[in-house]
């Protein structure tokens, strides 16, 4: 896997401490192979049946374990409250949406995007000017637009709270002063074609975080419950910090 040892021991240390907060007093595996088979699951896409023949244990016990450290990382990533004190010491941060692919369910239709022509869930993001992932929101049904989400999630609030300067692309029209979106139109002036190019260029960095979350092969085709969806980014943004 293309991830540092770093990471590793940094997920190893949080299985341990949560295993003497419960008193846990035996497992097949130790943290430090537990820690190496949910990595595994997340970065490199790896099926449970697959992690069970490579670690010699169950199915049942590798999506036990998987599914138990998703869950001590979601309880530790931070709300748009908790992560408005790390953001705002930058000086300008930029904000995005992504849609994650889903398998396709009997329910389609509320998670099918007229945008994208797929099946998915809706994620907003916030990056640093270096691109680097803050924040990550909750997961949403696809059908919903990238300014719906942010207005859902009251980003535009928190970060004029935060008296924070935003950049995002034109679909965030409308969302309010704190955003700042390029001009639309074909007939744009000079001045206006200028800023448009100086904006994305601010923006750019932000696109790279994106492509830096789809790193995390399990993302790229999610084939779990759409409730577990908004857990699983949130452990991957937690790794994501370990990592940088």
């Amino acid at each position: 896997m293309d991830l540092s040892s770093r990471t590793l021991r940094y997920l190893s240390a949080r299985l341990h401490a949560r295993r003497g907060e419960i008193g846990m007093r035996w497992r097949r595996l130790p943290t430090g192979r537990q820690a190496l088979l949910a990595l595994a699951h997340l970065r490199c896409g790896d099926t449970c049946a697959r992690l069970a023949a490579g670690f010699r244990i169950g199915v049942g016990t590798v999506y036990r374990y998987i599914r138990g450290v998703i869950d001590v990382l979601a309880s530790l990533a931070p709300t748009l409250t908790e992560a408005m004190k790390t953001i705002r010491t930058k000086a300008l941060v930029t904000l995005d949406g992504t849609l994650l692919p889903i398998d396709r369910i009997a329910a389609e239709t509320p998670y099918y995007s007229g945008k994208h022509k797929r099946h998915g869930m809706n994620v907003q993001v916030l990056t640093d000017p270096f691109g680097r992932l803050l924040w990550a929101s909750l997961a949403l049904a696809g059908p919903v637009n990238d300014l719906t989400a942010a207005r859902t999630h009251g980003v535009a609030d928190a970060l004029a709270t935060a008296g924070l300067k935003c950049w995002a692309d034109k679909a965030y029209q409308g969302a309010g002063h704190p955003i700042r979106v390029p001009f639309r139109g074909r007939r744009l002036k000079r001045w206006q074609r200028r800023h448009n190019s100086t904006h994305a260029k601010i923006r750019c960095l932000g696109e790279q975080a994106m492509a830096t979350l789809k790193d995390w092969h399990l993302l790229r085709k999610l084939r779990c419950s759409t409730n577990r969806i908004t857990a699983i980014v949130q452990a991957v943004l937690l790794l994501h910090h370990a990592s940088t």
